[in-house]
């Protein structure tokens, strides 16, 4: 089977990972300082993907196109979604179905789910003739928050549910947002409207018997919330930290950690376990860093502590601050010195801090 192309889904508004999906579509979101889209683009390649369509609204376009993502040799096309009209996630299969063409099967990904599998056995198991859908299945312990497939011994799936109740799902395999589709998949899929591909186009199939299920193991992990995305690096890092250990004689790393380029660390500072910090980002004196994501350009001043937290792009952290677990600072924001900032305590972009927060809360 020839397949060449896969599908993107990327127009989605990331509403749970507010603030910081304010100022960033979520496939922009970097994974141990690389954009999330970039690792995507990396595995289709390795699966022999030679072209990406990316299903996103005009703004996501320019935040690509902006910050550059490389293409790892693809050929990147978007196609947009309306801009008053989101499509779902079957809409914009559907209005891409020109810049995909009839000739042959295509992979569709969520962009915003992080895999380390190759797809290149989803494609060969991809049944022709049979299949007009073969789902990417992964087994969880709470299945409830997905859709979830009751799978046959051939592969067919002759049942598909949409986030059951707790305890009411019929199996532990749940829909990983990856999908092989037959050209077919089109007459399926009215024009110009919200179509759910989970709630709609699969229990459809499986009615018809033309749905199937491909089992995938290894790492799947959905960065949709923030302790989803901060335990994602962290798991990445945790295989990445043979490469990316960095020793000072001024200031002490604990590993695992991921510095990029052009970061500086002041005398006496403690940097991990579980540290990542982007381009650019500098760091004081005596400041300790642990289980956080500091995205590129933020500066930090001396005696700060950050535990189990994400700064965003451009902020700015007084000495002698204090960040705890959950708490999501959002771009360009600035906190005077001396803040303690409470836990689960999220600071939209742009915002000035000059009082401690000792409440959870959101600052808008």
């Amino acid at each position: 089977m020839k397949l060449l192309k896969a599908v993107i889904l990327s127009g989605g508004f990331g509403t749970r990972l507010r603030p910081l999906s304010c100022t960033r579509p979520k496939t922009l979101f970097p994974i141990v300082n690389k954009p999330l889209l970039q690792w995507i683009l990396e595995r289709l390649a390795d699966s022999n993907v030679k072209e990406a369509i990316l299903a996103v609204n005009k703004q996501t376009e320019f935040y690509i196109r902006q910050n550059r993502v490389p293409r790892a040799g693809l050929k990147v096309k978007y196609s947009h979604d309306p801009p008053l009209t989101p499509l779902g996630t079957a809409g914009p299969i559907k209005k891409a179905e020109k810049l995909i063409g009839q000739d042959e099967p295509f992979l569709v990904l969520n962009g915003d789910i992080f895999t380390d599998f190759s797809y290149r056995e989803m494609i060969r198991n991809h049944h022709e003739g049979k299949s007009v859908a073969t789902i990417a299945l992964y087994k969880v312990e709470d299945p409830s928050r997905y859709g979830v497939a009751d799978m046959e011994v051939d592969g067919r799936i002759r049942k598909f549910v949409e986030k059951p109740a707790k305890g009411k799902a019929p199996t532990s395999l749940i829909n990983a947002g990856l999908y092989v589709l037959s050209p077919a998949i089109f007459e399926l899929i009215p024009s110009g409207k919200a179509v759910s591909m989970e709630r709609e186009i699969f229990p459809r199939l499986a009615e018809e018997g033309t749905l199937f299920g491909h089992i995938v193991k290894g790492l799947w992990k959905d960065i949709g919330k923030p302790e989803e995305y901060l335990q994602t690096n962290k798991l990445i890092l945790s295989n990445l930290s043979m490469k990316r250990n960095k020793s000072s004689k001024t200031y002490q790393t604990v590993a695992p950690i991921a510095l990029d380029k052009k970061v500086s660390v002041g005398e006496g500072s403690i940097i991990g376990p579980y540290a990542i910090l982007g381009k650019n980002v500098s760091v004081g004196k005596n400041v300790k860093i642990r289980d956080s994501v500091i995205f590129p350009n933020t500066t930090i001043g001396d005696y700060a502590s950050i535990q189990g937290a994400i700064i965003g792009e451009g902020a700015a952290i007084g000495k002698n601050s204090q960040i705890n677990n959950g708490c999501v600072i959002g771009d360009q924001a600035k906190l005077k010195d001396g803040i303690f900032v409470a836990e689960r305590t999220c600071v939209c972009p742009g915002k000035e801090i000059t009082e401690s927060i000792l409440k959870s809360t959101t600052i808008c």
